[in-house]
């Protein structure tokens, strides 16, 4: 055969090769977001932000990324499609979408969840009326308090040897937020790896202006594992936003540090590895 018409054929082969591989990598695990983006608009900020930025660590790192707003979708059959589920902000409120859920993660389903979404608190428009998911899967039980207004916090990670805090210092300064403290005590909780906590250096914590909105001491995870699911849960997903002078204006990015930033992607990447 002559050796002109076999270049051509050489090149097509080598550039079907490597599309090839470039469609593998696009689809190695895919991720799904369901959110609601109702509530606080703090919380709807940070939705919009990650529908934004989640594509492009999508294309970036080889996964798909898909969000929803619509929680009837949350089913057997939906879920069945992909690796990892995200909670952006809320969390299912029928009960056979809650069925699905557990049901998910019990078969080896991965999940993560954000800031709101682990939010319980009765009486209240999320109460706290599910016990697995709560006590058991999250193990945080129900809302308590949050320091006020979202600021920085100088946090500190205690379980190096998890994949999730790979490359991260030891101390490194989060993006504005607001913290939330729970009815249980995470630390006594066997099944519960705590990741990250807030560092003591951060005291105070919060500007007020009521006292309670301000940390003067104590132990608070921020972001943490059970070793019985595959799930990842952090507190980040709150955006400082300018209600005081009445504009409603974006005055942080949740995904603005380059360092909590590798807290996610790590975060994403262990949960979707296979």
């Amino acid at each position: 055969m002559n050796k002109y018409f076999l270049k051509p054929i050489a090149a097509f082969l080598l550039l079907l090769s490597v599309t090839t591989c470039f469609a593998q990598k696009k689809s190695s695990f895919k991720v799904i977001a369901f959110y609601t983006a109702k509530s606080d608009l703090a919380h709807i900020s940070f939705v919009h932000e990650a529908n934004k930025w989640f594509p492009e660590m999508a294309a970036r790192y080889g996964f798909t990324y898909d969000s929803i707003n619509d929680w009837s979708k949350m089913n057997d059959t939906v879920l069945a499609k992909y690796n990892v589920v995200l909670f952006l902000d809320t969390r299912p409120d029928d009960s056979t979408q809650r069925v699905a859920f557990e049901k998910y993660m019990k078969n080896g389903g991965a999940w993560m969840g954000f800031h709101f979404s682990a939010f319980a608190l009765t009486p209240s428009a999320f109460p706290q009326n599910w016990d697995w998911y709560h006590n058991e899967f999250l193990g945080s039980g129900s809302y308590v308090s949050n320091t006020w207004h979202p600021t920085s916090a100088i946090v500190r990670v205690e379980d190096k040897k998890h994949p999730v805090t790979k490359g991260l210092p030891t101390v490194f300064t989060t993006q504005p937020n607001e913290w939330y403290r729970w009815s249980n005590d995470l630390k006594k909780n066997p099944n519960i790896d705590i990741l990250i906590a807030i560092d003591s250096s951060s005291f105070p914590l919060g500007t007020g202006p009521k006292p309670h909105e301000i940390w003067h001491s104590g132990y608070y995870p921020i972001v943490w594992t059970n070793k019985k699911y595959k799930m990842v849960y952090m507190n980040m997903g709150h955006n400082d936003m300018d209600y005081d002078g009445g504009t409603n204006k974006e005055l942080s990015s949740t995904f603005g540090n380059e360092i909590q930033n590798r807290l996610i992607i790590n975060s994403l990447l262990w949960l979707g590895k296979k």
